[in-house]
């Protein structure tokens, strides 16, 4: 019986070659390699979930400086999101870019056509960010939210957090 890994063998299986040694696997990643993203359910919990990971990856980053403004952004989001559509799971991404944290919540609360109930949804969704919304102008950045262009609808939340302006967050 032919061994269908050996080389020998018609259509046989080679092994995959070895990963290549990183250049230094005791560097911590760059800043600007930073790229989290995350599914979590549509649960007053996710909150907590979120703002542990972005804490998480932004040490991982050597980003450490920006970690009060950004977790609490990321928990504001997520905690928003659930409560403009509970029980649907919600999906976070982390990314830095250009001197920047993007942070983004997409969640699945479809744009709604008539425009009384988008106006009040859109006055809902303000309220709900209102301390999101303070720690962002505090940092100097800017953030909305608009359809998401993801499969399957929804609403995107999105965050521009500059990182020189997030270094001073809560700073006396």
């Amino acid at each position: 019986m032919l061994n269908p890994f050996s080389p020998a063998a018609p259509g046989c299986f080679l092994p995959c070659p070895p990963t290549p040694a990183s250049p230094d696997a005791s560097e911590p990643p760059s800043p600007d390699e930073l790229a989290c993203s995350l599914t979590v359910p549509g649960e007053p919990y996710s909150a907590q979930i979120a703002r542990g990971t972005v804490r998480s990856a932004l040490h991982a980053h050597r980003l450490d400086p920006v970690a009060p403004a950004a977790v609490q952004v990321a928990g504001e989001l997520v905690a928003a999101s659930w409560y403009v559509n509970p029980g649907r799971s919600l999906y976070l991404s982390l990314r830095h870019r250009e001197g920047a944290l993007r942070i983004a919540v997409y969640d699945g609360h479809a744009p709604h056509a008539h425009p009384r109930l988008a106006a009040h949804c859109e006055a809902r969704r303000r309220a709900a960010l209102r301390v999101m919304s303070a720690v962002v102008r505090d940092c100097g950045g800017s953030w909305g939210f608009g359809e998401s262009r993801e499969p399957g609808g929804g609403t995107r939340t999105w965050v521009s957090l500059p990182v020189a302006g997030a270094v001073g967050y809560l700073a006396s």
